[in-house]
């Protein structure tokens, strides 16, 4: 699939619903589209940004959308994605459908996909996706563009938890 392209609908599961979903159903969201194993080391290295971007602008609408080419059953996603504890949307298509829908080359595969449905960017291979490049290029999509990227972005679930974390007086 191409930039300027119309974004291919499918159909995957939903691993938090048990539901089966279409990208249709995502219509009138920005997406960033992602395709993803969880034997991949380049797509394990991509997660924690990706839900960085979430964290930061999934409030404002961002929907991130992660599709999982395991052949394993899907608890043994499911389990991947709770222990890094990622909180977007993971779907699952143990079929191979989705690579020959839309040419898959590589891992991962990411699109960002416009409010019309349209692929605005393409991208082969991991990437950090709370780079003030790419937030710039989220915030513009959703209409946001007068905001100031998040420089302060963390990188790990632990360091969300610490961020998170409440200083007490007189604790450590």
């Amino acid at each position: 699939m191409a930039v300027g392209s119309r974004a291919p609908d499918f159909r995957a599961v939903n691993l938090a619903s048990g539901d089966t979903v279409s990208l249709s159903e995502y219509g009138g969201d920005v997406v960033l589209f992602n395709i993803w194993a969880t034997w991949c080391a380049p797509c394990e290295y991509e997660m924690p940004s990706m839900q960085r971007l979430y964290d930061r602008l999934g409030p404002r609408g961002l929907r991130i959308v992660a599709l999982s080419v395991d052949q394993a059953r899907p608890q043994h996603v499911v389990d991947w994605v709770q222990e890094r504890e990622l909180t977007f949307d993971i779907l699952h298509d143990p079929t191979g459908r989705i690579e020959q829908t839309y040419l898959v080359t590589g891992y991962p595969e990411s699109y960002v996909i416009d409010r019309d449905g349209m692929i605005v960017k393409k991208v082969i291979g991991p990437r950090e996706w709370d780079h003030a490049t790419e937030q710039a290029l989220f915030r513009q999509l959703l209409g946001i563009a007068d905001e100031a990227p998040d420089s302060a972005a963390v990188t790990s679930p632990e360091e969300r938890r610490a961020r998170d974390d409440v200083a007490t007086p007189g604790g450590p």
